[in-house]
């Protein structure tokens, strides 16, 4: 944060005016050291500012590491050409496509449905397979209620969901709680 109006200006000055650019500025490791030398900003602070923004794109989980599902229908799912959990969630949220994939392929509109509610959730930072499971056990079915929840209320039901089924072991702090309902905030507008 030191300096960021005086960091960014610079950014400014070399053509990167918005998050994508600098997105694709910084996406390969091996060009920091070069960004550095033509913008002049401390190459340190380049690769955690790197850091900083991939943090906020949903990293793509294979459909298999959905594995309480039926294996049948990710196989089927991912021979149409969806490999991934962003892939999928694109496709599924055109209510065109989401037919289109119901209908011709002959899933069960259930299975899509929540799948579809699954993605939405991995779409927020942290959150993996396993835990949207968890979040849905919970009553949280999308980004949008998640990004709305009270903290020490979402906290408590995942405490309970995770000591009824044991998901995994330890305990989930209120302060992660907290970072993963603002954190739920920064993808919560596309689906609601």
């Amino acid at each position: 944060m030191e300096k960021i109006d005086e960091e960014f200006l610079k950014f400014e000055e070399h053509g990167f005016l918005t998050l994508e650019d600098l997105r694709k500025g910084l996406k390969n490791k091996k060009d920091i050291p070069t960004l550095s030398k033509k913008t002049g900003i401390d190459y340190d602070y380049l690769v955690l500012l790197r850091r900083e923004i991939e943090s906020y794109f949903p990293k793509p989980f294979q459909l298999s590491s959905f594995d309480w599902l039926l294996q049948k229908d990710i196989a089927k799912l991912e021979t149409l050409g969806y490999q991934n959990s962003v892939l999928l969630f694109e496709a599924l949220s055109s209510s065109e496509k989401k037919t289109e994939i119901i209908n011709d392929r002959e899933f069960e509109p259930e299975f899509i449905e929540s799948i579809h509610t699954l993605l939405d959730l991995t779409r927020i930072q942290w959150v993996s397979p396993n835990f949207a499971r968890m979040l849905v056990s919970a009553g949280y079915t999308n980004a949008k209620m998640v990004s709305t929840a009270d903290p020490d209320d979402l906290c408590s039901k995942l405490d309970t969901v995770n000591k009824e089924n044991n998901y995994f072991k330890g305990k989930i702090g209120l302060r992660d709680i907290k970072r993963l309902v603002k954190a739920a905030s920064f993808v919560s507008e596309g689906r609601g």
